[in-house]
């Protein structure tokens, strides 16, 4: 795609000033935070859901998985949308309507309703999300950068432990006697808050020329992730019915038919939803990759550990979240520290990081299957904190590796591409291992069961992050060359101008 196709993007000069830097920051992460916290927060309340609202088994998983269908199928779109009409138009636009998709989702009257607002909602999400990454890219100096993208993992990561901790004490405390609503409701003052704030500073940036949108490509992309997500998330409870295997293996033409599209739209001097340069920066095909594979052990992990914590050692919802905070506590610091310990040492700390979390997840593996149904609560919440603690020095450096690389006017899409393939991931792991935890769960009694079944899960999840080892260490390697060769070329030309 030409440059002159995109949106202008700010010069240099334009980068926001360092006053002006936090405040914004703050801004576009809090619409990570709201939706990975709408993401996590429906979990706890399901309770609530079936006895209030009587939601049944399928409406209750429509509820869940209807936002994750819309937000992950409309990422790409979002971010696309982004390049083409600028980022600070589509983040208002969506916080606007992401805003009312939480009232919508508040007042609720019965589980139909309830579900056709989380569909608007996930939707709305994706057209806020791909434009947080897309700024920071874009907009922030390079100098500040790898800090933003700190906290934007932080972020996430507080967004993903607050919807359990946060959600159980709101809907046990039954505010203003609103019970679940309150989840939902919350969303309102944020939305109205950070509007109006993203009004007056996120940079206004027009189209170079008359942005033209690709119907077709959007359709064909949802409907390929469509036919891969709903199975899925609904394929284990459904018991995997004939469907679900008809549905992923159609995902397949459909993928093919898409991709063949994007190609002879590009080829004509359209503007795909797509761009396939992409996929020709081996950086960024390494970084999906990475930030894919960590994504579904994260979420897998996070399923499972929930399932042990509950129904193994018999947590109450909240009791459980309250177990994972120190996890969280400490990704969080980690992933603030972390920035600098990367700018010092590069990728090395990202490659400590996972090697710190496959020694801890092998640590608990080890413990309960020596401990077996004694493995005691204070031995998990030590080494998933740990966990936590690894995990903070990956994650958000994933992320900006995968985008170094990548051009500014490419940045919507790119990030959309990033997190429509981290959603993907973490349904895919949580479907794959929970289908493993559940099967080596079965034959064992009562209380054993579930730590055989975790033991089980904590491999695959180690087996997952070798993987994120193995691309970040062929990241490190690029990167290396591409430093080295910048060196190279910067002693010639200092050489030639002394001559």
């Amino acid at each position: 795609m030409a440059e002159t196709s995109a949106v202008r993007e700010p010069s240099a000069g334009a980068s926001p000033s360092i006053g002006r830097q936090g405040p914004m920051l703050v801004v576009l992460l809090s619409a990570w935070f709201m939706a990975q916290f709408d993401f996590f927060v429906v979990n706890v309340a399901a309770p609530s859901l079936q006895r209030e609202l009587g939601a049944g088994p399928a409406a209750l998983q429509l509820i869940v998985g209807g936002y994750i269908f819309a937000y992950a199928g409309g990422m790409i779109t979002g971010g696309r949308l982004g390049d083409l009409y600028g980022y600070r138009r589509m983040f208002v636009g969506g916080m606007i309507a992401f805003t009312i998709a939480s009232l919508l989702c508040g007042v609720a009257a019965n589980p139909a309703q309830l579900v056709v607002a989380r569909l608007v909602q996930g939707c709305t999400a994706a057209m806020m999300v791909p434009q947080v990454l897309a700024v920071i890219t874009s907009v922030f100096p390079a100098e500040t950068r790898p800090r933003a993208l700190g906290w934007y993992g932080a972020a996430g990561g507080l967004g993903s432990i607050a919807g359990q901790v946060l959600g159980g004490l709101l809907v046990t405390a039954d505010l203003f006697g609103l019970g679940w609503r309150i989840i939902f409701l919350i969303n309102l003052p944020i939305g109205v808050v950070a509007t109006v704030l993203a009004v007056r500073l996120l940079p206004r940036r027009e189209p170079g020329r008359p942005a033209r949108l690709d119907p077709l490509g959007a359709i064909g992309i949802a409907t390929t992730l469509a036919l891969l997500l709903v199975p899925l998330v609904l394929g284990h409870e459904e018991g995997w019915p004939a469907w679900t295997w008809i549905c992923m293996a159609g995902a397949l033409p459909a993928g093919a038919v898409t991709t063949a599209w994007q190609r002879r739209l590009g080829a004509r001097g359209g503007q795909p939803i797509l761009d396939m340069s992409l996929f020709k920066v081996g950086s960024y095909v390494a970084g999906i990759g990475a930030a894919a594979a960590f994504l579904a052990y994260f979420a897998s992990f996070m399923f499972t550990l929930t399932l042990l914590l509950q129904d193994g050692l018999g947590l109450s919802a909240l009791q459980a979240g309250l177990a994972f905070a120190p996890m969280g506590v400490l990704f969080s610091v980690t992933a603030l520290a972390g920035s600098r310990l990367v700018d010092r040492y590069g990728l090395r700390v990202v490659v400590l990081g996972a090697g710190l979390t496959v020694t801890s997840l092998l640590l608990l593996a080890l413990r309960l299957y020596v401990a077996d149904a004694d493995a005691g609560l204070a031995w998990i919440i030590a080494l998933i904190t740990l966990v936590g603690t690894g995990n903070g020095l990956v994650l958000p450096h994933l992320i900006g590796v995968a985008l170094v690389r990548v051009r500014p006017h490419q940045a919507g899409v790119g990030s959309g591409i990033l997190t429509t393939a981290q959603q993907f991931a973490g349904s895919a792991g949580i479907a794959i291992v929970g289908t493993v935890f559940f099967t080596v769960a079965s034959p064992f009694p009562a209380t054993a069961d579930f730590t055989r079944a975790m033991t089980s899960s904590l491999l695959i999840d180690s087996g997952l992050l070798l993987v994120v080892i193995a691309l970040v260490g062929y990241n490190a390697r690029v990167s290396a060359r591409l430093a080295a060769a910048e060196a190279t070329a910067e002693a010639t030309g200092a050489s030639n101008r002394a001559r």
